[in-house]
């Protein structure tokens, strides 16, 4: 809207948008950005629903305004503001700076006072206010042309009033809203108005005598009572009251509209900005074509002075083992390439591939696999023949169907004795792990923009929306334009990622540590661990047949049959029909969680039965149902390793966990019974013994827990001993867990 303009209580929405968000939101730096991040999506609504040509934002300063000089006790006892979004409002404004609103704040006047002055003189100039705030004292300010909107619930919910929407609602006009918060007062403001008079009792008197002057007036005339004498009483504080709850519309501030004006955002800031906030929804929502990630901000961001400069590359398609000869006899040895894999990484068969994607130094090529894989296995032997340097983005993924490949023809037994496969040199994904592990996913499309403010789909992404190569349908053209965006995406992230490893003196972490791991774990993906899956059936009748008597234990202690996993109906059973001890009871029911069966597991034998059948079927459903469908064709498990997971550098393993087979329990032992060793090999367990620990003695230099180490002492049990105040013989095995 041409005219539109929006007036902002910067104050009110970052605190409303700070207490809105349920969980606090922190960077790895430690910057809290919750208020932050709730205003901006309270802006971004506000710009889509009113379109506004003219926006300011106001602000509160902490010097003292008229209204404390008057009264002493203005705003006494409000609740001072969190250091946790306190920290928050200078973020907001540089935010705001960037994208090029204007923001107003002046000593001796509030938020309110701006706002309402710029309102007034914003009317006179032909303009259409609209003011955002959680503050109802600015409903005084609604008029014919102005509009208030007011924050109801959380970061989303609006009521917009105008003068006549405040009216049908209360009865009087805006202007005697004044009158009303002379009379009831605002105890968030600590304004004190006529003790004992409620809003209620101070709308009926508005609505009667129409303002605080004619109701003292006309006092005498009141009948008596308690009221009467209260307003006799407090007249001067009514007017006070009124005075301080009235917006000043008449500040010394000097305005250009044309400053107001909304503009095009400096988007180099504000990218810079959502970074350093990790507000990757944020970025997203940028259009790349507006943003100015120059190669001087680059290398001044990444501490490099060297400019990274993108080649021109001949693309080229490839669909046949002839072709792909020529291709590989123009590579040099040893050249740096860029791989993807397209494929339908499927470990529970052979992965279907549908093409390669490489960027060599002169050439993008996209590779169509055929059908009985031959162009593909070509291709894995040769990459590894010419040892090609190789880079990618989560590597792990593309080595685990290249090597299924060479498995397939035994190609890999010539290079085996050699100890190498590929020649892995970057791998985006890892490095941007190693740089900040504390992310939840490292999807291409969101680090891309983040460091690049470039925009590129994730590889499902693209595959779904431009189909699987087949017999009846040729992508290629496609596959080979995003495999050169993907391609060049990589080439400027590995650019700048290797001048942050280098600024964060994290190269050794990153080269010795991180990128070895890629492929053995592929390895480990590829090989599979063996299988006996009679055994594996045969415990899983074992536990079918123990849960059947359970249920049937269970069935004649309740006195009747039920669905025992369904908490609702058990906890009816155990609390209301058996009148066991129950724990708090929820709008869903009574809890029936482990710890509160734990705590009256002596009170009936219905209790252990239940503790037992639940851990039976925990065991059945996730070691017996969930395990064998992901038995591959061939035997075997061929589980998903993950470097990227957990922030610590543990390594993840999932489809299935093969890291939490149990074994403290009898039928979680005979579970493990079913992983097996090849013919003539033995299956070997190691295990770090204490290894953190060791890892303290040796970097704390104490002596205590260097010579217990040395010693092979229980470490536990002189802790225990220490902490406890007793003989190392005399400490109990509790002391010793407690420890």
């Amino acid at each position: 809207m041409e005219k539109r303009i929006i007036i902002i209580d910067g104050n009110s929405l970052i605190n409303r948008a700070y207490y809105a968000m349920q969980r606090p939101m922190m960077t790895k730096d430690g910057l809290y950005t919750q208020g932050v991040y709730g205003f901006l999506n309270m802006l971004t609504k506000i710009e889509n629903d009113y379109e506004p040509a003219y926006m300011v934002v106001t602000f509160d300063k902490k010097a003292p305004t008229f209204r404390h000089l008057e009264y002493e006790d203005y705003k006494a006892g409000r609740k001072k503001m969190p250091p946790e979004l306190a920290m928050q409002l200078p973020l907001l404004k540089e935010v705001l700076s960037a994208m090029n609103i204007k923001m107003v704040e002046l000593e001796g006047y509030e938020a309110d006072d701006l706002i309402g002055t710029i309102a007034r003189t914003a009317e006179e100039e032909d303009l259409e206010p609209l003011i955002i705030t959680g503050d109802k004292d600015a409903l005084q300010l609604a008029t014919d042309r102005t509009n208030v909107l007011i924050t109801r619930k959380g970061i989303s919910e609006f009521e917009l009033y105008d003068q006549n929407a405040f009216m049908d609602k209360y009865g009087f006009t805006p202007t005697q809203f004044i009158d009303c918060k002379g009379l009831m007062g605002d105890q968030s403001d600590n304004i004190p108005g006529i003790p004992g008079v409620g809003e209620k009792t101070a709308q009926k008197l508005i609505l009667e005598y129409g303002s605080v002057e004619n109701l003292l007036n006309q006092v005498e005339k009141m009948p008596k009572g308690k009221l009467k004498e209260r307003i006799e009483e407090n007249a001067q504080l009514a007017v006070m009251s009124k005075r301080l709850a009235t917006i000043n519309t008449h500040v010394p501030i000097d305005m250009d509209f044309s400053e107001y004006r909304m503009e095009e955002p400096d988007y180099e800031k504000l990218v810079e900005l959502y970074v350093k906030l990790e507000f990757n929804s944020f970025l997203k929502r940028l259009k790349a074509t507006d943003l100015k990630a120059a190669n001087e901000k680059l290398a001044e961001l990444n501490g490099e002075d060297k400019k990274f400069e993108r080649k021109e590359r001949k693309q080229v398609k490839i669909s046949s083992l002839q072709e792909l000869e020529q291709f590989f006899a123009e590579l040099k040895s040893q050249e740096e390439v860029a791989l993807k894999v397209y494929s339908d990484k499927n470990h529970k068969s052979a992965p279907t591939v549908y093409g390669i994607g490489i960027m060599s130094t002169e050439k993008t090529a996209f590779i169509k696999c055929d059908e009985n894989n031959k162009i593909l296995q070509s291709f894995a032997a040769q990459a590894v023949e010419k040892r090609l340097k190789i880079y990618g983005y989560y590597l792990i993924n593309d080595y685990y169907v290249l090597l299924t490949a060479l498995i397939h023809e035994n190609l890999i037994k010539n290079v085996a004795e050699q100890g190498y496969f590929f020649n892995t040199i970057f791998d985006c994904a890892i490095a941007q792990y190693v740089l900040d592990p504390s992310k939840s996913n490292y999807e291409l499309k969101t680090i891309a923009f983040e460091l690049l403010h470039t925009e590129i789909e994730n590889e499902e992404e693209f595959m779904a929306a431009n189909g699987q190569l087949n017999l009846f349908t040729d992508a290629s053209q496609s596959y080979l334009e995003y495999t050169a965006k993907w391609a060049e995406t990589l080439e400027e992230m590995r650019f700048i990622q290797e001048a942050m490893l280098k600024r964060e003196e994290l190269e050794n972490v990153y080269y010795k540590v991180e990128l070895p791991l890629i492929e053995p774990m592929a390895s480990m993906e590829c090989y599979g661990f063996k299988l006996d899956k009679e055994e594996l059936i045969t415990a899983g009748k074992s536990i079918s047949e123990q849960l059947e008597v359970l249920t049937h234990k269970i069935y004649e202690y309740a006195g009747e049959e039920f669905n025992i996993n369904s908490p609702v109906q058990l906890g009816t059973i155990l609390f209301e029909k058996m009148g066991l001890p129950a724990g708090k009871k929820t709008k869903r029911g009574y809890s029936t969680s482990a710890e509160i069966l734990e705590k009256i597991k002596d009170e009936h034998d219905i209790i252990p039965c239940i503790l037992e059948y639940r851990t039976l079927s925990k065991l059945k459903g996730t070691y017996i149902d969930g395990l064998l469908p992901l038995v591959h064709e061939d035997g075997r498990i061929h589980a998903h390793f993950q470097q990227t997971v957990t922030a610590t550098g543990r390594i993840s393993c999932t489809e299935p966990n093969l890291q939490n087979i149990p074994i403290k329990q009898e039928l979680g032992r005979k579970l493990r019974k079913a992983f097996i060793s090849e013919d003539h090999f033995t299956l070997v367990g190691a295990d770090y013994s204490q290894i953190e620990l060791r890892v303290l003695a040796h970097m704390s230099e104490e002596q205590h827990l260097i010579d217990a180490f040395n010693h092979g002492d229980d470490i536990h049990r002189i802790t225990a001993a220490r902490v406890f105040k007793v003989p190392e013989e005399d400490v109990t095995a509790l002391q010793r867990s407690n420890a």
